[in-house]
């Protein structure tokens, strides 16, 4: 069965990684949500997609510059939300019982990975005792191999795209090479239908998922091949196609 991941809490909903999204997303009975954190130079866990504030806030520059008290005034696109700590996020999604956290850890706009990061990370995770409930996950396979040595027993789950996988020697040899690090191999879904023959002859379909699906038209088809999880903006509309297909499939 299909697992449904609220993206960055459900961003066609309600703002990006929003305390608003966060609390509304649990109402909407998804398996898992998806989240993604950054590490100031002051030294705390922030929950911002972008490497800069720009996009998706009323202020500029990089994430890593926000202090404490600028972050607390540093307002999420049309909305009062202000960006939030990794500690408020799982304040809120600690108290859902049995939903999954996908937890992103991002690169600075240098695209180089913090220092320290994975650890503080972890050691929240672990605070908030959620590490059964949790995927650390990335696009970077040096990250994931460090969660590993920092957190074995935290899941893993690793993202890629079609020039990610280029990058990497090509798709075949960038799965081989995350086989054992990962159970969960997320995979942008032009890449996913373009080599749907290669990659369900290497990984079963309940370690794959597909992103970012926002549409029927999209959706409806992965939800009918099985896939074992599907990220979407709209996690209401693939929770509602899912429960759709459940009953036309149901025996009479």
């Amino acid at each position: 069965m299909t697992k449904i991941v609220g993206h960055r809490g459900a961003r066609d909903i309600w703002p990006e990684n929003s305390l608003t999204g966060f609390r509304n997303v649990l109402a909407l009975d998804v398996d898992a949500v998806e989240f993604d954190v950054h590490l100031t130079d002051a030294g705390e866990l922030v929950v911002i997609h972008d490497a800069t504030l720009d996009r998706t806030t009323d202020k500029t520059g990089p994430v890593r510059a926000l202090t404490p008290q600028d972050r607390a005034t540093a307002h999420l696109e049309c909305s009062s939300d202000t960006v939030l700590t990794l500690a408020e996020v799982l304040a809120v999604l600690a108290k859902a019982d049995g939903k999954r956290l996908h937890v992103e850890i991002k690169s600075d706009e240098a695209d180089q990975p913090y220092l320290g990061i994975t650890g503080k990370v972890v050691a929240e995770i672990e605070r908030f005792g959620l590490a059964d409930r949790c995927h650390l996950t990335s696009f970077d396979v040096s990250v994931l191999e460090e969660c590993r040595r920092v957190a074995p027993n935290i899941a893993r789950l690793v993202s890629v795209n079609a020039e990610w996988a280029q990058q990497q020697g090509g798709l075949e040899a960038f799965l081989k090479s995350v086989e054992g690090l990962v159970d969960i191999v997320a995979i942008h879904h032009e890449l996913m239908a373009a080599e749907w023959t290669l990659i369900t002859q290497m990984l079963p379909l309940h370690r794959l998922g597909v992103w970012t699906l926002n549409d029927e038209a999209l959706i409806r088809p992965w939800l009918e091949r099985g896939i074992g999880h599907l990220t979407s903006d709209s996690p209401d509309l693939a929770l509602r196609l899912h429960r759709d297909i459940q009953l036309q499939t149901q025996p009479a």
